[in-house]
Order: C-alpha cells, then sequence, then structure tokens
C-alpha cells in the first residue's frame, strides 16, 4: 500500500472509475467532440455552426441538499439527471442552445460502483437534454466530508446568436405568460423539504403517504429538461422572453424576465399541481405565500409572449407530451409578482 493509499486516497480506484463511466460519457458525444475521456482539457468543434454572431452562454449549479435524500434512499442515478437540468434549464431562457456539459463529484472516498450510479444519471440527463459529456473532475478528499458523503456540481455551455438572445426590454402589457409542467419539487427547496417530511412528521424515506406514494418517489422524482421543448418554440414561434422557475419560485424568478416597468399577474386556478406539491400541502400548512417563494408549485418553465402566439407554443408543447396552460399576463407595473388568491 502506497504513503498517498495511507492518506485515504487511492489513484487505483479513480482509475477504475474512469474505466467503469468510459462508456457512459461516450454515449452522450456528438461528432463536435474531439478526442475522449481522460485527456488534460475537453474539446468541442464549433466550426460548423451557422450562427452569424456566435455567443457563448454557460452557467453552474448544483442539486443542494436533494443529494442527502438521494444518499439515504440510496437511490443516486435519478440526482445526475437534476444535475444536469439545473444548469441546462438556465441556459435555455437566454436563447441559447446547450452544448456540452462538465461534472463535479468529490467525496471523502471514492467509491467507484457508488458514484458510477450517479454518472449514469448525468450520462442521461445529457441525453435527453442533447449535449456531450465533455469531461470532468472526481476529488477524493478525506476529512472534508463524512464517510459516505459527496458533493456534486455541473456546469454547461451552450451557443447563440447574438441576434436572437432573448431580452426582456420586449416584453410589454398584454403578453401572456404560459407556464410548462413540473415533474415536482425539481431540485430546491430540499431543506425546508426534509424539516417537513422527516422532522415535522416523522416520515421514514419509505413510508406511504396515502395517495401519493412514497416519500422517496416524491421527493427524488428527477427535475424535467425543456431543451426539446424550448428549441422547438424558439424554432416555430416569437417569444419576448423566458423563465426558469428555479430557487426563489414565482416571486425572484419572474422579475428577471420582465422589464422593471411590468408587473406579472398569476392566475393560480390555472395550474394543475403534480403529485409531490399535493403531498406537501397534505402533510403541512406552509401559507400560500411561502410556498410560491420557495418551490415552482408545478410550473417549471414559462415562455412570455403576445397573445398571438400562445396556440402555437402550446400546441407545440402538446405535441411533445408537454402539460402546459395560459398562467397569467403581464400588466403595467413596478416588476413585481402578483398571484391569484395570494396577493389579489
Amino acid at each position: 500500500m502506497s504513503f498517498y493509499t495511507e492518506s485515504g486516497v487511492n489513484i487505483d480506484e479513480g482509475n477504475r472509475f474512469v474505466s467503469l463511466i468510459k462508456d457512459m460519457v461516450a454515449s452522450t458525444c456528438s461528432p463536435n467532440v474531439i478526442g475522449g475521456l481522460g485527456g488534460f482539457a475537453g474539446l468541442y468543434d464549433i466550426s460548423q455552426s451557422t450562427v452569424k454572431e456566435p455567443v457563448l452562454v454557460s452557467s453552474t449549479d448544483g442539486v443542494g441538499t436533494k443529494l442527502k435524500v438521494a444518499i439515504a434512499a440510496e437511490r443516486l442515478d435519478s440526482v445526475g439527471i437534476d444535475l444536469v437540468a439545473m444548469s441546462v434549464n438556465d441556459i435555455l431562457v437566454t436563447g441559447a442552445r446547450p452544448l456540452f456539459f462538465l461534472d463535479y463529484i468529490s467525496s471523502s472516498k471514492l467509491l467507484p460502483e457508488v458514484l458510477s450510479k450517479v454518472v449514469a444519471g448525468i450520462a442521461a440527463g445529457c441525453r435527453i437534454a442533447n449535449v456531450s459529456l465533455l469531461g470532468g473532475e472526481t476529488a477524493e478528499m478525506p476529512g472534508m466530508y463524512a464517510e459516505g458523503d459527496f458533493d456534486l456540481a455541473g456546469f454547461v455551455v451552450g451557443l447563440a446568436d447574438k441576434k436572437a438572445l432573448t431580452d426582456r426590454s420586449n416584453v410589454i402589457p398584454g403578453d401572456i405568460m404560459i407556464g410548462i409542467a413540473s415533474s415536482g419539487f425539481h431540485s430546491n427547496g430540499y431543506s425546508l423539504l426534509r424539516k417537513v417530511f422527516f422532522k415535522d412528521n416523522g416520515f421514514d424515506i419509505s413510508d406511504n403517504i396515502e395517495n401519493f406514494g412514497t416519500v422517496g418517489d416524491l421527493l427524488l422524482t428527477p427535475t424535467k429538461i425543456y431543451s426539446d421543448l424550448v428549441g422547438e418554440v424558439l424554432k416555430n414561434s416569437t417569444v419576448h422572453s423566458m423563465a426558469h422557475i428555479t430557487g426563489g419560485g414565482f416571486y425572484d424568478n419572474i422579475p428577471r424576465s420582465i422589464p422593471e416597468k411590468c408587473s406579472a399577474y398569476i392566475k393560480r386556478s390555472s395550474i394543475k399541481e403534480p403529485p409531490p406539491i399535493k403531498a406537501l400541502r397534505a402533510v403541512s400548512d406552509m401559507p400560500e405565500k411561502e410556498l410560491y417563494r420557495v418551490f415552482n408549485m408545478g410550473v417549471g418553465y414559462i415562455f412570455i409572449a403576445s397573445p398571438n402566439a400562445a396556440s402555437e407554443i402550446l400546441n407545440i408543447a402538446e405535441k411533445l407530451g408537454e402539460s402546459a396552460w395560459i398562467i397569467g399576463e403581464i400588466k403595467q407595473g413596478s416588476g413585481e409578482v402578483f398571484i391569484e388568491g395570494v396577493d389579489f
């Protein structure tokens, strides 16, 4: 045994981990990827792009304490999808097409069979998002994490035409808001969710909540990735702005997508909440204001467009199997969000 291994870092296990995930990574790669896994850097060829004024768009994110739920449930593949979704959905709102993704996994001890399940989920998310998993880093850091714990970070780079970038200044009073269904909590609010389900109500990960399923299923539903939908909508319709309803819910995210001279009015009754949201309501008396401030409440993505574009966007969503509704309108205001039954 080497001195480095005795200190808690095993180089051989790192090499074995790379061999376990090599085919997973390859399954995501487009012809634009140059070289393979294991180099010092990933290479991606954009010379064939037809974009006239190319702008690179990037974002980074993690999955927060949803990871603790996944570790407790020993269900690690879904958080890989979450990792891709959180970054990809963020750059979609700019009008960019995601190109490639990188991951960072840090752990107390490298367990190749365990972490390869995470990478399997990351690869699955990349295939859904149509991005290449270009590379990543696995850091073994004994003493930094409790035994069995690890953390994830993801990074995505996309490409947009400068003239086609979304600009919230295009939003005007009279525009409508089309909400696209979420799959559940996505990857936000999990410190609060863990308190509500596990501390306040004493549920175990495998407990069944009547009419809704197990706690594990409700909390580990993967975050929806909107790449295909956004791509089709932008090809076939005119959109003034878009919003990813992530951390901060309605009240913090929608103002990032509208000008200060406008306000958004949300018709809460038009939104169909998925089972995880309904289950939260069943076990908690959380105020409506906080629910819409923390969670997506059933709407993971929003298109803001003129009323004339509504039918086209709704038709595209239906063809792709997405649930979509007109959930509100834009009025003259001061950059605020008002929700039916909460604020008006």
